[in-house]
């Protein structure tokens, strides 16, 4: 979900008072400022033609996220702090707890992105339930998702919720609450490790309680095909460095075994359509099932729905569901595509290729149209009685959206870019970074 404005990201690092904690906050950009040089001079230190052979590119942390230790006990577990994310390891068949001190004046969702090492294989049903429990061990609200068909791992991502709501029973009271990941997997599937990127958001209430009955009528046709010119926007790595997108038809290229990421604008009241076609390859004929995976998460990085088309060297299209508007109300409904729908954000679109497709047709990228439609006029939010934080749609996220920036780039996370604009060298650099260090070091120790 998002992170509301103002929360603390339960990191006290980096914050100081007076000239000392102003010279040791400028001391620690610079020091990350050299090792992004460093990291820009490994990569353009690779030898002449290892980008043929190049490794899939890795899931995109967030560099922010701290480093946590899950407990194996509801009594050893650590803090997560809202608006805080975290990087931790989950084992196979692991289960790990954290704790949660929630008060009774917010919604609060955890989320869990498991990312497996790629290559691994998977059994049916293999995935992860993350859940939200109180002292008691009872459960608040939870997900499960899993690799489907199998086969083949990729990232997945979950949350659970804890809902202040005058008519639910359970999870009401102040105090200690835990949020759990536990993998569940196949002895045959591959026994790595998977790394975990958590985020614990909270969303306000609202200052009254309306309706919470479904609208019986909703408009559940698709639109019109998009009469719109193709553009370029190949997608990120990750949650944090999605790309964004508005209405439109988007052309990017996708290697068998790789996920891409982009983000959407959905605002209340309206809805989000989405296809995507695999174009078509003169190097084989062979039948790959599930050959393309199409997902949707929500702004709080929860489940929404996935498809998946199978491929035989024609174009293969595959379509999300025709999905609710964006409305409060939708979160009374049991079902994940409804559910999800729950606040206005940015959800998230992923697109997978089964790493299969290098086997019968090459480890070349293969076309990828996406085609993303958002319909409905913007109404009124449900009245929440604080700031929305990231469940909102502001003039800024329509901005990044028709740009194109990443979500990285929204969040200002520029500072290669800005080295990039400028047309620095890695060496000036480095030089004006360790000029900049030294005088930094000297005024510290005047």
């Amino acid at each position: 979900m998002s992170t509301q404005a103002g929360a603390t990201t339960g990191n006290g690092a980096g914050r100081g008072s007076g000239r000392r904690g102003r010279t040791a906050a400028r001391t620690r950009k610079v020091a990350a400022l050299l090792t992004a040089a460093a990291a820009v001079g490994a990569v353009t230190a690779l030898p002449a033609g290892a980008a043929e052979a190049a490794p899939l590119p890795a899931y995109s942390f967030d560099p922010s996220a701290q480093r946590i230790a899950g407990a194996a006990s509801s009594a050893d577990a650590k803090p997560l702090a809202p608006g805080g994310t975290y990087r931790d390891t989950l084992k196979k068949d692991g289960k790990l707890y954290y704790r949660l001190d929630l008060d009774t004046s917010r919604n609060t969702y955890v989320s869990a992105v498991a990312v497996p090492k790629p290559g691994g294989t998977a059994a049916y049903g293999d995935g992860f339930r993350i859940s939200v429990q109180d002292g008691s061990g009872i459960e608040c609200g939870y997900q499960d998702v899993n690799f489907a068909s199998g086969e083949y791992v990729r990232p997945l991502a979950a949350y659970a919720r804890r809902i202040v709501h005058p008519d639910v029973s359970g999870c009401q009271e102040a105090g200690t609450y835990y949020a759990v990941v536990e993998r569940e997997s196949d002895a045959a599937s591959t026994p790595d490790d998977w790394e975990l990127e958590l985020q614990h958001v909270t969303e306000p209430l609202l200052t009254k309680n309306g309706p919470d009955k479904l609208p019986e009528s909703w408009p559940s046709g698709t639109p019109a095909p998009l009469a719109a010119e193709q553009k370029k926007r190949q997608g990120g790595n990750g949650f944090h460095d999605a790309v964004s997108l508005d209405k439109g038809e988007w052309r990017a290229d996708i290697r068998p075994g790789q996920t891409l990421y982009w983000r959407v604008p959905v605002d209340w009241g309206q809805q989000l359509f989405t296809t995507a076609e695999l174009g078509s390859s003169d190097a084989g004929d062979e039948s790959v099932g599930n050959a393309l995976a199409l997902g949707l998460a929500n702004p709080a990085r929860g489940y929404v729905e996935l498809e998946t088309v199978s491929y035989s060297g024609d174009p293969a299209r595959v379509a999300l569901d025709v999905l609710r508007p964006v409305d409060h109300r939708n979160r009374t409904a049991y079902d994940d595509a409804t559910n999800g729908m729950r606040f206005a954000g940015w959800y998230y679109l992923t697109a997978t290729l089964n790493p299969e497709i290098a086997e019968e047709y090459g480890d070349q990228p293969l076309p990828l149209i996406l085609r993303v439609d958002v319909t409905g006029t913007k109404q009124s939010g449900p009245g929440y009685a604080g700031d929305p934080g990231i469940f909102q749609v502001t003039t800024d996220d329509r901005e990044a959206a028709a740009s194109g920036a990443t979500g990285a780039e929204a969040a200002g996370d520029s500072t290669m870019a800005v080295v990039a604009a400028g047309g620095l060298g890695l060496g000036t650099v480095l030089l004006v970074g360790l000029g900049a260090w030294t005088l930094l070091a000297r005024r510290a120790a005047r």
